[in-house]
């Protein structure tokens, strides 16, 4: 008996695999959701010296919100909230099987991707004073 031999698969290094758009969406809705969770406790922090109007706690927050590094976190986790938000929305659509379609999954990728990115940039012209 002849045994039928399977050519072994190739060694693929990651930079050479293109994933589609929709696979770039799910990565970083887990991406953005673990994101989300970790950083929830400076969140929380945030919003507790936001919200104590002693004068002292004021000041601290203006500091806080003044940092530039703070605003570039601040603003990625808003883009990381619009963005699993956005996604979610999409996976719901697609367990109605809604856009379950390869170009329909693209069209949606893609979608999230333009909402999600809009969406963050009025939130940062908004909280920097352009609008």
């Amino acid at each position: 008996m002849t045994e039928m031999t399977k050519p072994r698969p190739k060694f693929l290094t990651l930079y050479q695999i293109r994933l589609p758009v929709a696979g770039i969406v799910s990565i970083l809705h887990r991406v953005s959701g673990a994101g989300l969770f970790l950083l929830l406790p400076l969140l929380i922090y945030t919003l507790q010296v936001s919200l104590d109007p002693q004068p002292a706690a004021v000041a601290t927050f203006q500091s806080i919100k003044g940092n530039f590094f703070v605003q570039f976190l601040l603003f990625g986790l808003c883009w990381a909230y619009l963005h699993h938000f956005c996604a979610g929305i999409r996976y719901l659509l697609l367990d109605l099987h809604i856009g379950i379609e390869k170009s329909g999954s693209r069209k949606s990728a893609m979608i999230v991707f333009a909402v999600s990115l809009s969406l963050t940039l009025l939130v940062a012209l908004k909280f920097l004073g352009v609008m």
